[in-house]
């Protein structure tokens, strides 16, 4: 195959990707983008195969191998509740080939066609630096926010005196070292750089807490689209490059998003919550407050009797699988001559999108789903408001307690509608660990219990 068919083909896979983003960027076209995404793949993979440079079949056939079934057995055994930490495992991945890519490359230039050990050209050292850098922090990182998602480690942040100024001196340490390697091209100094990295990985996603966590998911995106890019530069890869600078810009674009949407300062989640004091709430110190409960029965009567319902879900509707149910209480509510919606939060769940596609997985029609924008206005004139596992999203402390962790992040008006109906296991905080003011309101009526059971009451009651 000669470098001029390769290289248009390489061109077509990369207009297909970018179709794909276009695709996925709504949920009426994400099943035609996730198509486009496929063929690009399939041809790129193809190309690369038939590229006069391969010589050896058999390694890329069992990485095919293996890597497919490993995948598949994913795929096929994964709960939807676990894609975030998914997707951060495989951000992992991304950073990780990134650092292997650059160590092969120092270590057999001539392969790479980068010169010769002892010469390899600065301008290639320098893409080496930057793989590594980028490749080995996504790759800590990840892991970090993995066992975060996961509730291997807390999902409070974790911090230490001196930390920021501890992890500004590891940056510009870092830049220096990327510095020096392209001038001398020393061994020692890429594995330090390689180790400093890791440890910088460490330190930037420690410090940031739950409730930012969609927020580091799409930015780790972001890094492994640019350490897929320096893997692309050092191997003379177009379509890598391409690809890569896509998911990290699109990436990038998204997490700045999501942090206007949070009322969160980018800079500050790019280095690690720079800035950002955090307030431990300590719930055993808190006095006993007074709340309502209420049955399935009683939350039955309520909405039976409404005008007009918004279900706000989170998490714990994820957790519970909550979501066939939770649609055919909405189809009987309809059937009563009851108004339906849904109200989305930009970060419901533990990455952008997830009740999206969760609400699409049971069939929601897209036109009753509702971002934040669109329906604060009508929780005024809500006679329900059904909050289905959610809580830092709900929480009005966001809007008046300053020293809360999520002061300023904007939230869903729930509480302006006539009755809350809260849908949870108990009075324990979200997942930022903050007390939600809600639960207390006199207009609320907890619901305690998984939220599927609670579901599959409440349409038992309806039905009788």
């Amino acid at each position: 195959m000669n470098a001029n068919f390769s290289a248009v083909s390489y061109l077509i896979s990369s207009v297909c990707f970018i179709l794909a983003l276009q695709g996925l960027s709504s949920a009426k076209t994400s099943q035609r983008g996730l198509s486009f995404g496929i063929a690009g793949m399939t041809l790129a993979i193809g190309t690369t195969l038939a590229s006069p440079i391969v010589i050896s079949y058999g390694w890329i056939l069992s990485g095919i191998i293996v890597g497919g079934t490993i995948g598949t057995l994913i795929a096929q055994k994964i709960q939807m509740t676990a894609l975030p930490q998914l997707v951060a495992a495989f951000h992992s991945l991304v950073g990780l080939a990134a650092v292997c890519v650059a160590a092969a490359a120092l270590l057999e230039p001539a392969a790479f066609n980068i010169g010769q050990v002892g010469s390899i050209a600065a301008g290639s050292l320098v893409e080496m630096g930057l793989g590594v850098a980028i490749g080995a922090i996504t790759f800590t990182g990840s892991v970090v926010a993995f066992a975060k998602l996961q509730g291997l480690v807390s999902g409070n942040p974790l911090i230490f005196k001196g930390q920021h100024p501890l992890n500004a001196v590891l940056g510009i340490v870092l830049i220096l070292m990327i510095a020096l390697f392209a001038m001398n091209e020393c061994h020692g100094l890429f594995w330090a750089l390689t180790l400093v990295s890791l440890l910088l990985g460490f330190l930037l996603i420690l410090p940031i807490g739950g409730a930012d966590m969609p927020v580091v998911i799409s930015m780790l995106n972001s890094y492994s689209g640019w350490a897929a890019a320096g893997i692309g530069f050092t191997l003379g890869n177009s379509l890598l490059i391409i690809t890569g600078a896509l998911v990290g810009a699109s990436g990038a674009i998204l997490s700045y998003i999501m942090c206007k949407g949070m009322n969160r300062s980018i800079v500050n989640i790019i280095l690690g919550g720079f800035g950002v004091e955090v307030t431990a709430a300590v719930q055993g110190s808190k006095e006993q407050r007074a709340y309502k409960t209420g049955s399935a029965e009683d939350a039955s009567f309520i909405m039976k009797n409404a005008k007009s319902v918004v279900i706000v879900p989170g998490y714990g509707m994820a957790v519970a699988q909550a979501q066939h149910a939770l649609r055919e209480m909405a189809d009987i509510l309809r059937g009563e001559d009851v108004q339906v919606r849904y109200a989305i939060h930009p970060v419901a769940g533990r990455m952008p999108g997830h009740m999206n596609v969760l609400l699409a997985e049971a069939n929601v029609p897209y036109e009753d789903v509702l971002e934040l924008e669109e329906i604060n206005r009508d929780f005024g004139q809500t006679d329900v408001a059904f909050v289905i596992g959610a809580n830092d999203v709900t929480n009005p402390a966001a809007k008046t307690d300053s020293t809360s962790p999520i002061f300023g992040m904007p939230v869903l008006d729930v509480e302006k509608a006539k009755t809350v109906l809260f849908v949870k296991r108990s009075m324990a905080p979200g997942y930022a660990g903050v007390d939600n003011e809600l639960f207390y309101r006199d207009n609320t009526l907890m619901l305690f219990g998984d939220a599927k059971k609670m579901c599959e009451e409440i349409i038992k009651a309806l039905q009788e």
